[in-house]
């Protein structure tokens, strides 16, 4: 198994790591995103790869972008990614890097939230809403909602968690205008997703999109698309009402590190080789079900 923990590409200028993605600059108007096999779980970086992570998140971002392309434009320029690096560099950019559209990124993450699970079911029972959007009284965990709904997030530092906001503060912070097209293009993205999904059996309770725009101010759709990183996939032969479905993610090694003594910052606790092997087979799982493919 293929594993590459921090890319050391030198025939290119590095523009910064985030907590999976590696960011080089090509020419003046692109990057090269390299997608590693790090994992990080409460806002801090596990210490260990997980194998072919990286790839099979490249490899489901780029299904979903060529299938929700009609609805917004993407940052894909299909360029391909060994072309512009070192040829012994390509090893480190095959199947898990992509060059794309330099764009201005906007500041605040769109999610769309189908279910509810997580913070918002935290928040619904303190609250009866999530993130200011009123729900009806009764609901329980991982339940369905009416209509799936718009719950921006504003983007934090590294090793920060991101903080909810309301839809009335994403329009204070970039305008009526683009909140109100992000909001209408999120949710058919996710409407779009869920209903393809749910022909393969998986459910899709919510997801974040982040948007960029280009020097001609046009909107794009970027970063990463409907992975199992960005989303929370269930099976639907697994789901129950009330319940916490089993997920296609890390929830895997969160539940592993909520049993650790740990403070949930950094070093995190050295993960064990059958929660390492686990989640990997997990994250493969969930693009063969979704996709239909496997990795090569």
């Amino acid at each position: 198994m293929s594993t590459l923990y921090e890319s050391t590409i030198k025939s290119l200028p590095l523009l910064g790591r985030g907590k999976v993605r590696d960011n080089y600059a090509v020419g003046q108007d692109k990057l090269l995103i390299v997608t590693t096999d790090r994992l990080s779980a409460f806002d801090v970086v596990m210490g260990e790869p997980i194998p072919n992570k990286g790839r099979v998140l490249n490899t489901m971002a780029d299904f979903w972008f060529e299938k929700l392309g009609h609805i917004v434009p993407n940052h894909n320029t299909g360029i391909d990614a060994a072309s512009v690096v070192a040829p012994d560099e390509v090893e480190q950019v095959k199947g898990r890097a992509v060059v794309v559209k330099r764009l201005e990124p906007i500041l605040v993450e769109a999610v769309v939230r189908g279910y509810l699970a997580g913070s918002g079911w935290k928040d619904y029972q303190a609250t009866g809403s999530v993130c200011g959007v009123e729900l009806p009284p009764g609901l329980q965990n991982a339940q369905k909602l009416p209509e799936p709904i718009f719950t921006p997030a504003a983007k934090a530092e590294m090793g920060h968690h991101d903080e909810n906001i309301t839809y009335d503060e994403m329009e204070r912070r970039i305008g009526t205008e683009l909140s109100a097209t992000i909001k209408r293009i999120s949710i058919q993205l996710y409407k779009e997703a869920a209903e393809y999904a749910a022909t393969r059996g998986i459910i899709i309770a919510d997801t974040k999109f982040e948007f960029g725009l280009d020097n001609k101010g046009e909107l794009y759709l970027m970063d990463e698309v409907l992975t199992a990183d960005s989303s929370r996939f269930w099976p639907a032969d697994g789901y129950q009402v009330g319940t916490n479905p089993p997920s296609f993610d890390k929830q895997f090694v969160r539940d592993w590190l909520e049993t650790q003594p740990w403070k949930k910052e950094p070093p995190a606790p050295k993960l064990p080789e059958d929660v390492i092997a686990k989640t990997s087979e997990k994250y493969q799982e969930a693009l063969q079900r979704l996709t239909g493919k496997t990795l090569s």
